[in-house]
């Protein structure tokens, strides 16, 4: 079956819509104050189901209102949860977001119950990641138990995507686990040791991934749109552009939707197209989850822009 398994965080994200990102010793009078779900795992989950794919969720949240509360909103969402674990020493991770008038947003969080995930746990759920076609992982829970997950996905044939975020240093023995890596520029650079500004730029960091063991590579850059490297296919797809109010869980967004139109049959390109499209919808909305569009309203956005981009 094309199932996809994600193991990753879950967060209370604690918005706050601002003129600008404060300044130290700055007090800003804020709006629009909202608590909604996040965590890059729990995005990237509820992207790629939303948008078609059949998923199941290794994650863990406090055993207090919020976490329960998300767990339930994961289940809606159609996310098997039967991995999603309550924990009863530790409250939900949180986000704090600052969202500026140009649609920018600046995040500082803390783990809590997404720091108690361990490669003990990953282990107990074996049997999931094995029979799952993919696995996605990101860096907001520990290292050691993202390092597992991947081992344990090698060993059993299924695929292994890294979203190498928040940007960290990785070992190369958790790289070398890696079939397809989506950084975005500074994750890329942090990874490589090349900056990342463009096309050019991006094919140089694209080659230290392969050398590093990695078979694909997708590189976000912003607005230039995403640089793509698998075996002898090189290419800059562009992204649509769209008037940003929010980009929080734009990447996240991507990374779900393009697992979704691959496990649904679609070829590379069409893939692609549909990610940028899904991450378009996303940042004309406010918010993490709340943000993350339909697979109706994806597949009517690219209708209404046949052309654009490619």
């Amino acid at each position: 079956m094309n199932r996809l398994v994600v193991l990753g965080s879950v967060n209370a994200d604690h918005v706050l819509r601002v003129p600008h990102f404060p300044r130290p010793g700055e007090t800003l009078t804020g709006h629009g104050y909202k608590i909604v779900p996040g965590g890059k795992g729990a995005n990237q989950a509820v992207a790629a189901a939303r948008l078609g794919a059949a998923v199941s969720f290794i994650a863990r949240v406090g055993d207090d209102a919020i976490g329960r509360q998300m767990r339930d909103g994961f289940a809606n969402d159609g996310i098997d949860v039967s991995a999603v674990e309550l924990d009863e020493q530790l409250p939900t991770g949180i986000a704090i977001i600052y969202v500026s008038d140009e649609g920018e947003n600046s995040i500082g969080i803390s783990a809590e119950a997404n720091g108690a995930l361990s490669p003990a746990m990953v282990k107990n759920h074996e049997t999931m990641i094995a029979a799952a076609h993919t696995l996605l992982l990101q860096l907001e829970v520990p290292l050691e138990s993202v390092f597992e997950a991947a081992r344990l996905a090698r060993a059993h044939g299924t695929r292994v995507v890294l979203n190498p975020a928040p940007a960290r240093p990785l070992s190369d023995e958790l790289l070398a686990l890696v079939d397809l890596i989506t950084p975005n520029q500074t994750e890329a650079e942090l990874l490589t040791g090349i900056k990342v500004t463009d096309e050019a730029s991006a094919a140089k960091a694209a080659a230290r991934f392969h050398q590093m063991g990695i078979a694909e590579v997708m590189i976000t850059l912003g607005s230039q749109g995403v640089y793509c490297s698998h075996h002898d296919r090189q290419i800059l797809i562009p992204g649509f552009k769209v008037a940003a109010v929010d980009t929080t869980a734009a990447g996240d967004t991507f990374n779900g939707a393009l697992l979704a139109a691959e496990l649904a049959g679609a070829d590379f390109s069409a893939a692609v197209r549909f990610a940028h499209g899904a991450a378009a919808l996303s940042v004309t909305r406010l918010g993490a989850q709340s943000s993350i569009p339909a697979k109706t309203e994806v597949d009517a956005f690219l209708q209404a822009h046949p052309a654009q981009g490619f």
